[in-house]
């Protein structure tokens, strides 16, 4: 890697989330065989990988496969099933090189049990790992996720272990998904569309957003590295105002 990384003073994000859009562009547009732009896109993981390793990126979420994308044409489904058991078995020596480790998120109920058995047998393997997290999100949406929370938080009550008046935005927040990782700080959405697809609605409530219309294949490190620097130069608010904002910072 030559990129460089930001001095210790620049304010870096500590979760980037990103939506991977526009492999099937990229592959019509190089003329590509059926389904070549989603394994063109599985190989541009790694350097935006090592980036944020290097960088001091603490969690990268990737939005890999949709709840929405198991209606897409059944040779697809199964074409992106198998990258992704792929993608999971090329990554691990590179999680156990740079000490990554590897979380899944999403309703694994709809994946096959090999997939399953695999996912669980990479997060056991690299729970102890602790130099960054890389995040897949499998059979993920964000609305089902905020369901399943809510669904955790019912039964609760129904069972007496919770009263109804208790429920809270910070008690639903423990139950979502990556309830244990700091919310999302920058949000990634390549290949040109402008909008969420149902992505992390919860985690990425503040997140700042940024939309490129570089297709994912084509996605460098040295793209994102021009992000993180405009990410440092904004001002997150959260509600408050600008002077507000300025004067706790002139306290710290």
């Amino acid at each position: 890697m030559s990129m460089s990384v930001p001095s210790t003073s620049a304010i870096l994000p500590r979760h980037i989330a990103i939506i991977m859009d526009g492999n099937n562009r990229y592959g019509k547009a190089h003329n590509l065989g059926k389904g070549q732009g989603h394994v063109a896109g599985k190989e541009a993981l790694d350097p935006i990988v090592e980036y944020c390793v290097e960088t001091g990126i603490e969690v990268l979420t990737v939005f890999a496969f949709s709840s929405e994308n198991w209606q897409r044409p059944p040779s697809e489904v199964m074409l992106l099933m198998q990258l992704l058991a792929l993608t999971i078995n090329e990554q691990m020596p590179r999680m156990n090189e740079y000490r990554i480790r590897l979380r899944f998120i999403g309703d694994r109920s709809h994946l096959s049990a090999d997939l399953q058995a695999l996912m669980a047998d990479a997060e056991a393997k690299t729970a102890a790992f602790d130099a960054m997290t890389l995040v897949i999100a499998i059979s993920y949406g964000g609305q089902w996720d905020i369901a399943h929370a809510a669904k955790q938080l019912a039964q609760q009550v129904q069972a007496g272990q919770l009263r109804a008046e208790d429920v809270n935005t910070e008690l639903l927040g423990e139950y979502v998904q990556l309830a244990d990782a700091p919310a999302v700080d920058m949000l990634i959405r390549t290949g040109g569309e402008y909008r969420l697809s149902n992505f992390l609605l919860w985690q990425a409530a503040y997140a700042e957003l940024f939309f490129t219309q570089t297709l994912w294949p084509d996605f460098a490190a040295s793209e994102l590295e021009m992000m993180v620097t405009e990410f440092a130069q904004r001002q997150r608010r959260f509600g408050k105002t600008s002077e507000q904002v300025v004067t706790e910072q002139q306290f710290r």
